[in-house]
């Protein structure tokens, strides 16, 4: 079946490729054919982009126990309730800490959960059936909704707006109105955004710093079943005998290491845009933080730009592993740190695009394939490396003028396309690649 399911997938994205004629236009490149027509959605706040909440997935637990929260305030009342998980939700639910998120909400003595792994709904991969039943077994309600990714939910599968905050949702538009107006893209966040989210941003931040603080003194194996040792810890004690570069990397390897491992043991993170992807943007800002003296105020500013990289590629694309692989994960928040490391050390708004855009282009096509469907193997190493790559991307960027041809917007329909084509064995349903070779480890 899995197999029938891939071929169907396959043929069918590259059916819409050729089917649909003629060209789009995107920051001034070709793309031919065109792709599946762009839902047209605005920009939200970059505060759904930075959610605060215990790991070890956004998809799969934030989201879940944030739909599970919903529906018991609505059936306060229900001697029992039944969850119906499908698709990837389901397939690799445990590993997520799906149902110990829904038994905490629900209650474990009066939550049963239903695993259906080979059923995926048309509308999202991530599907999920809540159903309330009176004293006497008659039910009392009914509710179908779906985890998007980002700790958000959506009865359709698609992701609405709940605000439209930001007039552009293109980063050339963005770009072009930056130069015009000799502003900054954390200016741009400022003029556009609504008052409190410094103040939010501050606590982000606080977090971010807490989460890395923990994980580079905590020890010990990770929870799962994997009998994965953290790592942090030794990274960080090795790296401070280290010197020049080498130590730069190898702190910084620590620094990612320790908030994915704090995700993976279910500790308090910051979506950055994913639960998954969570140790990247923290990483990269807190070595540049510690290393290079920055000031509390230029890491907020910081943010704000890497808010507004991670809230395009949600607007345009996708940030959801069970949409488009883990390029949508692990690309996106690579792209954040590396627009919001070049911003620091003084690049200009295209040295910032420019950043941004190759923190994706070297991580299309990455396949989201969590062994026994934890958010440990490979997502935890998957951090450092990007933490790394995003430090790389800064200063390749800052060496350039900025001047490139694959342009941010270009790279993020490309990824967007590319995880369309991706068949659902390497979407986060642990059927596929590193998930299948090590399934009897």
């Amino acid at each position: 079946m899995a197999k029938i399911r891939h071929n169907f997938e396959y043929y069918t994205c590259r059916a819409i490729f050729f089917i649909i004629k003629g060209k789009q236009k995107i920051a001034g490149n070709t793309l031919c054919p065109q792709g599946p027509a762009i839902n047209r959605k605005h920009m939200e706040s970059i505060t759904e982009i930075f959610k605060i909440g215990k790991g070890p997935s956004s998809s799969h637990t934030m989201g879940p126990r944030k739909a599970a929260m919903q529906f018991k305030e609505k059936n306060p009342d229900a001697a029992k309730y039944e969850v119906t998980l499908y698709g990837s939700l389901a397939s690799t639910g445990k590993g997520h800490m799906t149902d110990k998120a829904l038994s905490e909400v629900l209650g474990c003595d009066k939550c049963e959960i239903l695993w259906k792994p080979q059923i995926f709904l048309p509308e999202h991969p991530n599907g999920m059936k809540f159903e309330s039943f009176s004293k006497d077994g008659n039910r009392t309600d009914s509710w179908t909704t779906f985890s998007i990714g980002g700790g958000d939910i959506s009865d359709t599968g698609k992701r609405k707006p709940k605000k439209r905050i930001y007039p552009h949702r293109k980063m050339h538009e963005i770009l072009k109105w930056c130069q015009e107006n000799g502003r900054t893209f954390w200016e741009y966040v400022e003029i556009h955004e609504e008052k409190g989210v410094w103040e939010y941003l501050e606590y982000v931040w606080k977090i971010m710093q807490a989460s890395i603080e923990r994980g580079i003194e905590n020890e010990g194996v990770i929870p799962g079943g994997l009998n994965l040792g953290r790592k942090a810890a030794s990274f960080h004690i090795k790296a401070k005998m280290l010197h020049g570069g080498m130590q730069k990397r190898a702190l910084a390897f620590s620094y990612a290491l320790a908030v994915a491992e704090e995700n993976a043991s279910g500790g308090e993170i910051v979506t950055a845009p994913t639960c998954g992807s969570c140790g990247v943007v923290p990483a990269a800002l807190y070595s540049n933080f510690r290393q290079e003296d920055f000031s509390e105020k230029r890491i907020i500013h910081a943010l704000a730009t890497a808010g507004l990289i991670g809230n395009i590629v949600k607007t345009n694309a996708s940030i959801s592993g069970a949409e488009v692989g883990c390029q949508g994960e692990i690309g996106t928040a690579c792209a954040m740190a590396a627009g919001a490391c070049v911003q620091l050390l003084g690049g200009t708004q295209a040295q910032i695009e420019y950043g941004a855009s190759i923190g994706i282009e070297h991580f299309l096509g990455l396949t989201c394939d969590p062994v026994k469907g934890l958010v440990q193997i490979p997502c935890i190493e998957r951090n450092a490396f990007a933490a790394a790559r995003a430090i790389d991307a800064q200063v390749y960027s800052l060496l350039s003028d900025g001047t490139h041809r694959v342009s941010f917007d270009m790279v993020t329909e490309v990824m967007k396309r590319t995880g369309h084509d991706l068949p659902s064995l390497y979407k986060e349903t642990a059927g596929g690649g590193l998930a299948e070779l090590m399934s009897g480890e």
